[in-house]
């Protein structure tokens, strides 16, 4: 019983995918020209899209150099500035001293050089005055 179904299913699956070809044929040679016109605007959209991308698109991000200038005017080591930046990313001392593979007690020192350097008594107030020195990101 189902296969008699399954082949009167396939028969008229075959019957309405042949009425939609012969339906599909009569619209595209009667409206052919337009279809042609269609084709090239997406052609010419696309084209222009990318191009645009490309000569009018955002510049590459710069790498971030820091204020050298603020950065010798404040003293800051390069150690130190390696501090800054793992305290800027939030980084615990412990995680610090991991990245720079020294002891946890050794970065307490440029920790406290920075504070007094930068008039911060937290680290919050440290990352917020050497953002606006423009010595982290």
């Amino acid at each position: 019983m189902w296969q008699r179904a399954v082949v009167y299913a396939a028969l008229l699956a075959g019957g309405t995918l042949a009425l939609q070809w012969l339906d599909y044929q009569r619209l595209a040679r009667a409206h052919s020209g337009a279809a042609y016109v269609l084709l090239i605007a997406v052609a010419f959209l696309a084209l222009g899209v990318f191009l645009g991308a490309n000569a009018f698109g955002s510049p590459g991000r710069r790498a971030f150099d820091g204020n050298p200038k603020a950065e010798g005017a404040l003293g800051i080591s390069p150690r130190e500035l390696q501090v800054l930046h793992g305290i800027a990313a939030g980084r615990s001392n412990k995680e610090i001293a991991a990245s720079l593979e020294v002891a946890p007690n050794t970065v307490k020192t440029p920790v406290a050089r920075l504070f007094d350097k930068l008039g911060a008594k937290r680290r919050t107030q440290a990352i917020s005055r050497a953002r606006e020195l423009g010595i982290v990101p």
